[in-house]
């Protein structure tokens, strides 16, 4: 995709990485998101996913053909190996539906993937190799930059569930491969987001961006949401569930979102002794703050969390009355 729109828009491919890349950043800090201590990119570490592609050789895991290599799911699985473990899909299965695509007639199998391709002449983005001119099958990189820096196996790997095969059942197997440890303890796969109640798409038009969600210009929300808003709305729903962005959704959760702010707002005004403290309150109160942790500990269900801070709410709007 990058290739394409380098040429379509005459730039370096660099280029529109660095646009979007930027446009990225834009909204995660306007999301009050804290960015990472690290964000490495594909193209900075090709020696390191070499590097990765020549381990899996040696263990006998790929092969190479006419300039590009391959991933031998079949020699993985016969070595006692389970290609499927997080998608629970069938490796025989996979096998007898897979299509003939152009490429596959160089390939043992259908269900081998790439680690590496030959680059034709006309391919932008190409780097040397033992193989040859060409580059890094798109399943690599994440395995190979997760090694370098987090180590051969790391606590947690997100994604969205579109990504659970077959991007992340590879990354599995060549961590597996290459460095004889699964890879990955927890995955945790974001659902889908719906918009009106129908899938998001490009062709049909049914899409916003996030800039587009701020200052209302679009033609399918009733107005502009705050990013604060819009983030309190994602929160609400667990990330495995599905979200459908609407203007009643986002109404409903911009009241939500003010209720929870006046309170924060009342709750440094409220003065007590603690003479005068009802212990049941507090042990009421303290109860509601631990479950806060106690569901954000439990896969992150920040729905049943947001339960537990209106209730907090209810009891700081009560004392503010009290107090008053």
């Amino acid at each position: 995709k990058i290739s394409k729109k380098a040429k379509l828009e005459q730039l370096e491919p660099m280029e529109i990485v660095q646009r979007y890349t930027l446009n990225f950043h834009s909204v995660m800090s306007e999301f009050n998101a804290l960015p990472p201590s690290i964000e490495p990119t594909a193209t900075g570490h090709i020696i390191e996913q070499i590097q990765m592609i020549e381990s899996i050789i040696d263990n006998g895991h790929a092969y190479h053909v006419n300039g590009s290599v391959y991933f031998d799911v079949a020699k993985y699985t016969a070595d006692g190996n389970n290609y499927g473990q997080l998608s629970g899909r069938d490796i025989n299965e996979l096998i007898a539906g897979s299509r003939d695509l152009q490429g596959q007639q160089e390939k043992k199998n259908p269900a081998d993937f790439a680690l590496w391709k030959k680059a034709s002449n006309e391919h932008i983005m190409k780097w040397p190799s033992p193989w040859g001119v060409g580059f890094p099958g798109w399943h690599l990189e994440c395995s190979a930059m997760g090694a370098k820096y987090l180590g051969n196996k790391i606590d947690i790997h997100g994604g969205g569930m579109d990504l659970k095969f077959p991007h992340h059942e590879c990354e599995i197997a060549q961590g597996i491969s290459a460095n004889k440890v699964d890879p990955v303890n927890y995955w945790m796969h974001a659902n889908m987001l719906t918009l009106n109640g129908k899938r998001m798409s490009k062709s049909t038009g049914n899409t916003l961006l996030p800039e587009e969600i701020f200052n209302g210009d679009n033609s399918i929300l009733d107005k502009a949401y705050s990013p604060m808003v819009v983030r309190f709305f994602m929160l609400q729903a667990h990330y495995r569930s599905v979200l459908d962005f609407s203007s009643e959704a986002l109404n409903a959760s911009e009241k939500g979102y003010n209720k929870l702010m006046e309170a924060n707002k009342l709750v440094q005004k409220i003065s007590y002794s603690e003479t005068t403290v009802d212990s049941k309150l507090d042990e009421k109160v303290n109860h509601l703050i631990s479950s806060c942790y106690k569901h954000m500990n439990d896969d992150f269900n920040t729905p049943l969390t947001i339960a537990s801070l209106f209730e907090l709410v209810s009891i700081i709007n009560s004392l503010s009355s009290t107090n008053s």
